[in-house]
Formats: C-alpha cells, sequence, structure tokens
C-alpha cells in the first residue's frame, strides 16, 4: 500500500468513525431531551440475555487474545486478555449468578461489579498503547489469569469490610449516589481513552483488529455514557446502552476473529514458503550440481557423446523444477487466482507429453484462502504420485459440488496398490491426509493393483 493511500485510507475510517460518533451522540441527546421516553425497560428476563451474551462475547474475546498472546507474546494481547478476562467473570458471579439463584443482587455485589467492570476498562485502555513482547508467554498468562480471578475475590472482600456502602438500588425519584456517577463517568473516560488509542495504532500499524477494536471502543464509550446521564438502579432493568454494549461486544468477536485468521493465513503462507525452499533445495539444487559435475567432466576430456545429452536432460530437470516452484510460491502468496495457478502447473507438467491431464474447475465453487492453498498442494501431490510412482498416463481431476458437498476428485489409471490406505500409499497419500484434516476436510483413497488409483478429498461444509 502507497503511502498517500494509507493516509487516505485512514481518514475514510476517521471520518466514518465520526459520522457513527454523531449519530450515536444524536441519540442519546435525543432521549435525554425527550423526558416522555422511556430510558430503560423492567426486564428482568432480557437483562439475563444480555448479561449471558456479553459474559460469552468477552470470555471467547478474551481466550482468543490469549491465543494470539501465546502465539505472539504481544503485551497487547495480555492486557486485552486479563481485561476480557476480569469483565467476563464479573458478569458471571456478580449478575448472572444471583440472577439464576433468584435472590436479588446485594449492594455489595453490585459495587464489587462496577469496581470490576473500571478494572477491566483500565485493563483495555491500556492495551494500545502496550509495545513489545514478553518471554515465557505462557506461564505469564496463566498467572495473570489467576490474578485477575483472586483479585476479584479479594474485591468483594474488600467491599463486604468498608460496609456501609452507598446504596445502589436507590429508590425512584431519590437522589444518585456520587460514587455510582463518578465510577460511571469514570468507565466512560476510560472508553474514550481506548477509542482514541486504537485509532491511533491502526494509523501506525495498519492493523485490522485495531480498527475493529476502535469501532466497539466507540460503541462502548456512549453505552457508558447512557449509564453516566440515566443510571440503572435496579439490576432487573435495561437501557439502550445495553443494547450497545451487546452490540460493541459483537463487532469485538467478528474482529478477533478475523485476526486470528489472518495470523493463521500468514502462519501458513510463511510454512508454505520454507516447504518451497525446501523442495528447492531437494530438487532444483540437485539437478544444478548434476548439471555443473557433468559440465567439469566435459571440461576436463570426458565423452561427449555420454556428457553432453546428460547435461541436456540435468537442464531440462532443473528448468521444469524451477517453474514448479515459481507457481507454488505464487499460490502461496495469492498473487495468482487458484484455478490460474492450478492450469499453469498442470501446462507446465503435461508439457514432455508423458502424462495428461484432465483438469475441471466448476465455476460455482467457492474456496477459502487457506483452502486454496493446501488444495493447490493436495492436487500437485496427487499428479507427482500418478507421475512418478504409479506410472499413469492420464489423470482426471475434477473440483465442484456433488450433492452439496464441495469435492476435489483425483482419478489415474495408473498401476494402484493394495490396501487403498495412506500407509500403502507412501509419504504423498499421508501428505494428502495432512493437509486435508488441517482444512477440515475428509480424505478417502480407493485402489487396486492394475486398477488405478482414485482420490477424494471433501471440504468443511
Amino acid at each position: 500500500m502507497r503511502q498517500d493511500g494509507g493516509k487516505d485510507a485512514f481518514q475514510a475510517w476517521l471520518a466514518g468513525q465520526a459520522v457513527l460518533c454523531s449519530l450515536l451522540g444524536a441519540s442519546l441527546a435525543f432521549f435525554l431531551a425527550e423526558p416522555a421516553l422511556p430510558v430503560s425497560y423492567a426486564l428482568p428476563n432480557l437483562r439475563l440475555m444480555i448479561a449471558t451474551a456479553i459474559t460469552l462475547a468477552a470470555g471467547v474475546v478474551a481466550v482468543l487474545t490469549g491465543a494470539r498472546f501465546s502465539a505472539d507474546g504481544r503485551r497487547v494481547d495480555l492486557l486485552l486478555s486479563a481485561g476480557f478476562s476480569v469483565s467476563a467473570l464479573s458478569w458471571g458471579g456478580f449478575v448472572i449468578a444471583p440472577a439464576v439463584a433468584q435472590h436479588q443482587a446485594s449492594n455489595t455485589a453490585a459495587w464489587a461489579f462496577i469496581v470490576a467492570q473500571t478494572i477491566s476498562a483500565i485493563c483495555i485502555a491500556g492495551a494500545p498503547f502496550a509495545h513489545g513482547r514478553f518471554a515465557a508467554r505462557e506461564r505469564i498468562l496463566g498467572g495473570w489469569l489467576l490474578f485477575t480471578g483472586a483479585a476479584l475475590v479479594v474485591l468483594f472482600g474488600l467491599l463486604y469490610s468498608l460496609r456501609p456502602l452507598p446504596n445502589v438500588a436507590t429508590p425512584s425519584g431519590g437522589d444518585v449516589p456520587a460514587a455510582l456517577i463518578a465510577a460511571y463517568s469514570t468507565q466512560a473516560l476510560l472508553a474514550l481513552v481506548t477509542a482514541v488509542g486504537f485509532n491511533l495504532r491502526f494509523r501506525s500499524v495498519r492493523s485490522e483488529l485495531d480498527a475493529w477494536l476502535a469501532l466497539a471502543a466507540s460503541l462502548l464509550l456512549f453505552s457508558s455514557l447512557y449509564l453516566v446521564f440515566t443510571p440503572l438502579l435496579d439490576a432487573q432493568q435495561v437501557s439502550q446502552g445495553d443494547f450497545l454494549r451487546v452490540l460493541a461486544f459483537a463487532v469485538l468477536l467478528a474482529g478477533v476473529w478475523r485476526a486470528i485468521r489472518a495470523a493463521e493465513f500468514a502462519r501458513a503462507v510463511a510454512d508454505e514458503r520454507a516447504r518451497v525452499a525446501r523442495e528447492i533445495h531437494d530438487g532444483l539444487a540437485q539437478y544444478l550440481f548434476a548439471l555443473s559435475t557433468s559440465a567439469a567432466m566435459l571440461e576436463s576430456g570426458g565423452p561427449a557423446e555420454t556428457l553432453v545429452p546428460q547435461i541436456k536432460d540435468a537442464a531440462a530437470a532443473a528448468q521444469q523444477e524451477a517453474r514448479f516452484a515459481i507457481l507454488a510460491l505464487s499460490s502461496a502468496s495469492g498473487s495468482a487466482p487458484f484455478d490460474a495457478a492450478l492450469r499453469r502447473y498442470v501446462d507446465v507438467l503435461t508439457a514432455d507429453g508423458a502424462l495428461e491431464v484432465e483438469l475441471d474447475i466448476d465455476p460455482r465453487m467457492r474456496l477459502d484462502t487457506d483452502e486454496q492453498i493446501e488444495l493447490f498442494r493436495i492436487v500437485q501431490e496427487g499428479l507427482a504420485n500418478a507421475r512418478k510412482h504409479a506410472d499413469a498416463t492420464r489423470v482426471d481431476v475434477t473440483i465442484g459440488i456433488d450433492r452439496g458437498r464441495r469435492v476435489v476428485t483425483i482419478t489415474d489409471d495408473g498401476s494402484g496398490f493394495d490396501g487403498g490406505d495412506a500407509a500403502s500409499g507412501g509419504q504423498g497419500l499421508r501428505n494428502i491426509r495432512a493437509r486435508t484434516a488441517s482444512i477440515g476436510g475428509d480424505f478417502r483413497v480407493l485402489s487396486a493393483p492394475g486398477a488405478g488409483t482414485a482420490l477424494e478429498v471433501a471440504l468443511r461444509a
């Protein structure tokens, strides 16, 4: 991405954020300016459903960011995981548990929930400003999660010992405790810091996850502002801010999930490039070595009638290996469409006329990015097996939809083998089985001596 284009993209994103905040601010002002409009609703069952949804979403985000931390060791992921862990534990322990037990939440539990949410907001607000990585990641993450759980227990005990606390459940028309307004205002301020921090981080790093987090933080900001101006004084009530909070956590889930998938794809690309490098070393490098050796022997006066054909064969094989490596790299990097890369590979493979390949790709077929990489390699492996080991003269490759399933079949007229399992077929079929499992598919092989081999890969729904 060019720098100007990146700047324009960020400005467009920032403009969208400004429009969203303007709409949310106008909505908040409208509810405040119209006293006749209800600002909360006595819906205990809906309140429980919202609390459950937020608890599950916060827990999933905590697990996913924890997984990212375990893989990369980034401080930002540790703070996010800790913040959302505290949030999930507080919603579950201080809101859902009393409701399920059909007990009215105590005033101490209500304050414990508010303080825990503030602690959660502090961790999350610090995340965009945390840089660098940790070592010994698993131990740090496990210790941090244990600390957050113990902190909630200690928090409840401290609040219990500091009684009497201001009564959260103030009767209608009574004064709202100043401490409650201060807590909600602090949460709103922390949400603002989070939104600004992740917007700044998105401008400098250009990470898609930062954009999603900034969007979610904007929604959480206005959710907290609703509580500042219209605080809930009854645990059975829901307000417009609760719906914004649910939407914010849905955005968080989508963003973190997309970030995890992108990281997995990047890792798969790196692994594929490393594998291609090994293949170049084991294949192309060996042919070049043979070519160099034969040329040296010819230079030393060796028999030309023997060495010249060897040199020509080694040069042709090296050229073909180089083409294969280029095709594999173009497919792994995503710079070539899957069907185009596969057709070019087949053209190169069949250029010498030793093997005939019929390739049929259904235009309705839709493949995810990880599936494209693995299927390219699966077909490549299947064709290599047919050419090198099965002595096949023809292979039919079909990639399409069969009775609602996405299926890839590779059928050859080679020598076949006995047993029809991966062990009988050697390392090539074991590689295909492993690649199929990595994308959540099912693999089946049918073969018999003299009857050829049929491979079938059924992709995930």
